[in-house]
């Protein structure tokens, strides 16, 4: 099994990214869309979300309800982002160990935290004068 996504870019730093039958467009510099690492922790965030709710399942929290988590990407020098923060909010009354082990939890099932490791690079080719 593979995922398929497809960017096309026609000029500029915007690009365009057909997703199966969605569209998306997300723009380096910010200006027309979400930039690229904002569409990177809103895909975090957007994967954590699913990893709590199955984590409180199996750390015995129960249905966490309405989830919130407000995402900080810190930035070094060079605009690369250096750190992550999740302030994760939820509605169920859950204690501070078990949401600690709701958390951990949720980072073992996350598939976007598995693959931001540094063994992951993309495999690459370049075709010249093909579109």
């Amino acid at each position: 099994m593979a995922k398929q996504v497809t960017t096309v870019s026609e000029e500029g730093y915007s690009a365009t990214n057909e997703i199966r039958e969605f569209e998306t467009t997300i723009d380096a510099n910010g200006e027309d869309a979400p930039d690229t690492l904002e569409a990177l922790l809103a895909a975090y965030g957007s994967c954590y979300v699913p990893a709590l709710r199955v984590g409180g399942q199996q750390r015995d929290a129960g249905d966490l309800g309405q989830i919130e988590i407000d995402i900080t990407g810190e930035l070094n020098d060079d605009d690369k982002l250096e750190s992550v923060q999740f302030d994760v909010r939820v509605e169920a009354d859950v204690d501070e160990d078990t949401g600690e082990e709701v958390i951990e939890r949720a980072f073992e099932l996350c598939k976007v935290h598995d693959a931001l490791k540094d063994s992951l690079h993309a495999e690459t080719s370049f075709e010249g004068n093909a579109v």
